[in-house]
């Protein structure tokens, strides 16, 4: 496994598209795959699962409204609350609103069914690693609405980052996602191994999104594992498991 960054993350984003030819719509479609496969070990004991995805209008987003796709395959019953219009999705994102939408898969920009709807599963998909500064506005609220559906029994599925957390430091942008499970992209994040981001993280799953593995060894700190006391201080990662389709 290996520590990313904020940067190392973009740059491998980044160099994947422009050196090794790879469509960034791919690098999504591989990371919802492997997020959805989490989503659906958490609600396995549950014959008709109720699945809230919650998601902002850029590439977690994006995530979020493509596992949208996979979850509702696999008979979940899928509402996505998006936390801008349609209008404000741009590029991967909102080519993966055009599937849902014409798969007929509910979608709503009330933030109010978060908790309303009772979920056994809410997926935080609104901001990812890019955030440094104070959330406010529709993120905000969405955070707040989150963590009220926790507050009220809904597991909670953080998509790379609990919004709110900045990925660098650990630490809460005035207000952050409370998650059961993150599933973290590439790598585990920096600012995961701080103390003050385990109430926001919760237990961490690694999932490959199949950049070359040339440029995650080339902007990633390989990372080892604890031993004496460190070990008994930081809940270890774990890599995501792969089933097959639905």
């Amino acid at each position: 496994m290996y520590l990313v960054t904020r940067e190392a993350c973009r740059s491998i984003d980044r160099l994947a598209v422009s050196e090794f030819g790879m469509a960034s719509i791919v690098l999504m479609e591989n990371a919802a795959r492997h997020a959805a496969d989490i989503a659906l070990e958490m609600v396995e004991h549950i014959d008709h699962p109720r699945v809230v995805i919650v998601c902002g209008p850029g590439n977690n987003g994006g995530d979020g409204l493509a596992m949208a796709r996979h979850l509702s395959n696999a008979r979940c019953e899928i509402l996505c609350v998006l936390t801008h219009s349609a209008g404000e999705f741009r590029g991967d994102a909102a080519a993966q609103l055009d599937i849902v939408r014409r798969m007929k898969i509910e979608c709503t920009t009330d933030l109010s069914p978060i908790v309303g709807r009772g979920a056994d599963l809410v997926i935080d998909a609104v901001l990812g690693t890019g955030l440094d500064r104070q959330i406010g506005g529709a993120a905000l609220a969405a955070a707040t609405e989150i963590n009220r559906a926790r507050e009220r029994g809904s597991r909670v599925l953080a998509v790379d980052v609990p919004t709110g957390l900045d990925c660098d430091r650990g630490v809460a942008l005035g207000a952050a996602v409370r998650a059961h499970v993150t599933v973290s992209f590439v790598g585990i994040k920096a600012g995961f191994a701080e103390l003050s981001a385990q109430e926001f993280v919760g237990d961490v799953v690694v999932a490959d999104i199949g950049a070359p593995r040339e440029l995650v060894e080339r902007f990633g700190t390989p990372i080892t594992r604890p031993t004496g006391n460190d070990a008994d201080t930081h809940r270890p990662a774990r890599p995501a498991r792969r089933r097959g389709r639905a």
